[in-house]
């Protein structure tokens, strides 16, 4: 068989490294995720969890992480320090191993962190050319007029280390296709999701989330609940990747979620709120929870945080309030931050969890956080924040949710 034909059958036994960008600061969460699911970790690196899988796991991982930017099969690291090097090492990939004779391919994106090569354009530019290079003693063309499926690629240089990594999911992760309606700074679907699991709530438990925005926390809650998973209501660019995973793999995989949906889940069995004290964002909120499926296990609700109150114990502040980040906001930090603390008193057996940019948060909650823990929210740093109340009495979970 020639290379050319051999090259675009599809191994069902193949084995791929894969990588899964995360936010800093989650990557314990996200391979708590991908142990989950049943793959053994290779490496846990600042913002990115390595992986084995089959081609399978490609199609589960896209649809079933919750805290995952992307999921990228790792087709080479190396270390470079010329562009020459650079050049060297690409060209020596077998790219006919994941790139057919029509497909399109670039480098999407080139970041650069204490590297010697720090030119986020020459590195890609020398990148292609070196994929074409390679690709052009495999099938024997001069020109590839690109005119088949997509196969970006996505490039880190860390310590002259470099690691090419093609993009199985096209638009990234955290965009499950629900939230068309936003508020002001919303947080990120897997960031909100990733925050929920750093917790010990589960859906036995009260969630208030006090400053819902377009209510990305309750709604991720929501599907934690009903177990639905983030990925199954959207497409991915490997979906038509032929050459290297079969269409019906990810059809088991929106399958396999399908069935794990718990259907028993309801309103009468889960208590998650969310409030804000505007009425357009709140009919935000709710539509993206429709959108989402889950409108029926959400109270949204027009409301101060002032006002925040509940009959239940051993519940969950879990939210992202104002940071201050726009200019005029800062002043009314103190007294928004004091009203959250005041409504935390009154919430005596209960944990909060809040993610913010605000320095001060502490000094206006009136007490030191149990814990806190760095996180990059896009390049802003921010911190969770975690106010622990006490544990619920063993084996009283009727009395929990009041």
């Amino acid at each position: 068989m020639e290379k050319t034909e051999e090259k675009n059958k599809i191994n069902h036994d193949a084995g791929y490294e894969l990588i899964a960008p995360c936010h800093f600061g989650m990557e314990a969460v996200l391979k708590r995720e991908i142990t989950d699911l049943g793959y053994g970790i290779s490496s846990v690196e600042d913002g990115r969890v390595t992986f084995f899988g089959d081609a399978a796991a490609i199609a589960r991982a896209n649809v079933f992480l919750r805290t995952a930017e992307r999921i990228l099969i790792k087709a080479a690291s190396f270390k470079a320090t010329t562009y020459d090097e650079l050049f060297e090492a690409v060209k020596s990939v077998r790219w006919e191993k994941y790139i057919p004779k029509d497909g399109r391919f670039w480098v999407a994106k080139a970041a650069s962190i204490k590297s010697r090569l720090f030119s986020p354009s020459d590195i890609q530019s020398i990148i292609k050319k070196a994929m074409v290079e390679e690709l052009k003693t495999v099938y024997k063309v001069s020109w590839f007029d690109e005119d088949g499926d997509s196969y970006p690629l996505r490039v880190t240089l860390l310590k002259d280390q470099v690691t090419l990594g093609i993009d199985t999911s096209g638009e990234s992760l955290h965009k499950r296709g629900y939230r068309k309606l936003v508020s002001k700074a919303p947080l990120a679907e897997n960031l909100a999701a990733a925050m929920i699991m750093l917790t010990p709530w589960n859906k036995e438990r009260i969630l208030v989330d006090p400053f819902c925005g377009c209510g990305t926390i309750p709604i991720e809650a929501a599907l934690m609940a009903r177990n639905i998973a983030p990925g199954m209501n959207r497409e991915f660019t490997a979906e038509n990747w032929g050459n290297i995973i079969e269409k019906k793999l990810w059809y088991e995989a929106v399958n396999e979620a399908n069935d794990l949906i718990d259907k028993t889940v309801t309103r009468e069995s889960v208590d998650l709120q969310g409030y804000d004290i505007d009425p357009d964002i709140i009919a935000s909120a709710r539509q993206n929870a429709k959108d989402a499926g889950v409108e029926d296990l959400i109270h949204f609700q027009r409301r101060p945080v002032n006002e925040l109150n509940h009959h239940g114990k051993y519940g969950f502040i879990i939210s992202n309030p104002p940071y201050g980040e726009r200019i005029g906001e800062k002043e009314a930090l103190p007294k928004l931050y004091t009203e959250l603390s005041d409504a935390f008193k009154r919430l005596d057996t209960w944990s909060a969890y809040i993610i913010t940019g605000y320095q001060d948060v502490e000094k206006y909650m009136g007490k030191k956080a149990d814990k806190n823990r760095k996180i990059y929210n896009g390049m802003m740093k921010t911190y969770i924040y975690s106010f622990l109340g006490p544990k619920p009495p063993a084996r009283k979970k009727e009395n929990i949710r009041g």
